[in-house]
């Protein structure tokens, strides 16, 4: 399964980076640079989705147009693409 979500991410004063996923609740990440914040980004909605996708009845969120995202003065969005493999029945 591929999920894309986007993330919104901010860079700090002392150059570093952080984000917020929309769509994925309580899903955040952070990086002394902009490549460490966006890999970081993609191992959390990895764990969160992980987490979802566990669950009795999981319920995927909708994905948010980055188009209708209300952005502040630099900001800047990115879509992060996870995949996630269900093994159903891997019990070795």
């Amino acid at each position: 399964m591929t999920f894309i979500y986007p993330v919104v991410l901010t860079q700090r004063e002392d150059g570093s980076w952080e984000g917020e996923f929309p769509d994925l609740a309580m899903c955040r990440c952070s990086g002394s640079n902009l490549h460490e914040a966006l890999e970081n980004a993609r191992e959390e909605a990895y764990n969160w989705i992980e987490l979802e996708l566990q669950e009795e009845e999981p319920v995927m969120p909708h994905v948010s147009d980055v188009e209708d995202l209300d952005l502040k003065e630099g900001q800047e969005v990115r879509k992060i693409m996870v995949h996630y493999r269900l093994m159903e029945g891997w019990d070795e």
